[in-house]
C-alpha cells in the first residue's frame, strides 16, 4: 500500500541541499553535502546517507539509509520499499542498495501530487530525519549553516552580537544565494582556509548561479525480475536454528585422546569452583567465534586475572582442541560439553545437531556465514541436512 508524506516540494529541497554543499565546500569539506549530475547526496562518512535526484518530467526521488535508525531495513517481516513504486525511479541503484539491506526509505514525487512511499507504521524509524533532516525545513537548514561556521569553521568569536550577525548572514544566503552572501557568512572565518571559487563551482553544478541549470537525471526502468527479501536476518537465523534442533547427530568415531584434551581437562579441574575437581564446560565454537555458557559447575576465576582472563585462556584451549580433533572429511564439532571430577571426565561433542543442553539466548549465534564455511569444508556425506538453509537465497523470493 502507498501512502502520502508531507515533505517540501523537490525544488526547495534541492536549493537547500545545494546551498549546504556550496557553504561546506568553502570550508574544505567536499564530500559531506554534494551536488552533481547524478543528484544531491549527503554522506556522514560512517555508513549513513541520503540522495535526492530530480528526474526529467518534473519528478523527483529521495532515498537513503541510516546505519543506526533505519529500522525499515531489518523489520520483521521484511518490508519491500519498492512495492508499487513507479517505473521511472532509478531502479538499478535502488535494487542494489536493497540487496545489501542498506535502503531505509524511498520517497517519490511525480510533480502533480504529494510525496509518496510504501506504507509502514509511524513508529518505525526509516532514517529520513536523521540523514536528510537539515534540508527538510528552512530553519533546520539555517541551523546547519550556523553550525558550519562555529563547528566546522571553528569560528572563535562567540558573542551574542556575533551569533546574531552569523544568523543574519545565513538568512540572507538562504533568501538569495550569491557570491557576496556566501562571503558574508564564511568570509569571517580565520581558522580554516576559505575556498570561495570551489564553493561557487559547486553552486554552479547545483544550478544556483546565473546561467546554470539544475541537473536532471533520465527516468529509470524496473528490472524484469528482482529479489525481494522474505525473511529478515533474524528470521533466517531462527529457521536454521530450528532445523539444527531437529537434526539427528551422525555417528562418528570418537576422536583419539590428545594433549589438547588433557590440557583442557587440567585447566577445568584447576578451576573447579568447590576445589574438588568438579567443573563443567559448555561451549559453542566455529572458525571465527567462541561462546561459553555456565554449566552446573562453571569454571571459577582466579584472583587477580581480570574480568576476561579466564575466557581468553578458555578460547585458546577450545581452538587448540577443536583443531586437534578435526577430521578432513567429517569436519569439526560446533558444540562441546565437558564434565570433570577429580578422577573422571566425560565429553559430549556435536557436529550436526543443536544439543538440548545449549540454551538459545538469541544474541550469540551460531551465525550463518560461519556455519556455511565450516560445513562446506566437509565431505558431502558429512554435511547436515540444514546445509541448504544457509544459502542467502533462502531469504529471498523472485518477483
Amino acid at each position: 500500500m502507498i501512502t502520502t508524506v508531507d515533505l517540501p516540494a523537490p525544488g526547495p529541497l534541492w536549493r537547500r541541499w545545494s546551498i549546504l554543499a556550496a557553504a561546506l565546500t568553502a570550508l574544505g569539506h567536499e564530500d559531506t553535502w554534494t551536488v552533481g549530475p547524478a543528484g544531491a547526496h549527503h554522506d556522514d562518512g560512517g555508513g549513513s546517507w541520503s540522495h535526492l535526484a530530480l528526474v526529467e518530467g518534473g519528478r523527483a526521488v529521495l532515498y537513503g539509509y541510516d546505519r543506526d535508525y533505519s529500522e525499515t531495513a531489518d523489520i520483521e517481516p521484511p518490508l519491500d520499499l519498492l512495492a508499487g513504486a513507479p517505473a521511472w525511479l532509478p531502479w538499478d541503484e535502488l535494487t542494489r542498495f536493497a540487496a545489501q539491506d542498506q535502503l531505509g526509505y524511498v520517497l517519490w514525487c511525480d510533480g502533480t501530487a504529494a510525496w509518496q512511499r510504501v506504507s509502514y507504521p509511524d513508529d518505525v524509524e526509516d532514517g529520513l530525519d536523521s540523514t536528510a533532516g537539515p534540508v527538510l525545513d528552512e530553519r533546520a537548514t539555517h541551523r546547519e549553516l550556523v553550525d558550519f561556521v562555529y563547528v566546522r569553521g571553528g569560528h572563535g568569536i562567540d558573542t551574542p552580537a556575533e551569533r546574531a550577525a552569523v544568523a543574519e548572514a545565513a538568512d540572507r544566503l538562504l533568501a538569495g544565494f550569491g557570491p557576496e552572501a556566501l562571503h558574508e557568512l564564511v568570509g569571517r572565518l580565520t581558522e580554516v582556509q576559505v575556498d570561495l571559487p570551489a564553493a561557487l563551482a559547486v553552486a554552479a553544478r547545483g544550478g544556483l548561479m546565473p546561467g546554470t541549470a539544475v541537473p536532471m537525471v533520465p527516468p529509470g526502468s524496473p528490472p524484469a525480475r528482482r529479489r525481494i527479501r522474505k525473511l529478515s536476518d533474524a528470521e533466517h537465523d531462527r529457521l536454521i536454528w530450528a532445523a539444527m534442533r531437529e537434526e539427528t547427530e551422525r555417528t562418528r568415531p570418537v576422536p583419539v585422546p590428545t594433549g589438547e584434551l588433557g590440557a583442557m581437562v587440567t585447566w577445568l579441574r584447576g578451576r573447579a569452583p568447590a576445589g574438588d575437581g568438579r567443573c563443567s564446560l559448555l561451549v559453542y565454537a566455529d572458525d571465527a567465534s567462541v561462546t561459553a555458557q555456565p554449566g552446573e559447575h562453571p569454571p571459577a576465576d582466579l584472583p587477580g586475572e581480570g574480568r576476561f582472563g579466564a575466557f581468553r585462556e578458555l578460547t585458546d584451549l577450545v581452538r587448540r582442541l577443536r583443531e586437534a580433533e578435526a577430521d578432513d572429511a567429517g569436519g569439526r564439532w560446533f558444540f562441546l560439553r565437558i564434565e570433570t571430577t577429580a578422577g573422571t571426565v566425560s565429553v559430549d561433542r556435536r557436529y550436526d545437531a543443536w544439543p538440548s543442553w545449549w540454551r538459545d539466548n538469541g544474541i550469540s549465534g551460531p551465525w550463518r556465514g560461519n556455519l556455511l564455511r565450516e560445513v562446506e569444508a566437509r565431505a558431502a556425506a558429512w554435511r547436515p541436512s540444514w546445509t541448504a538453509l544457509l544459502s542467502p537465497e533462502v531469504a529471498y523470493r523472485p518477483a
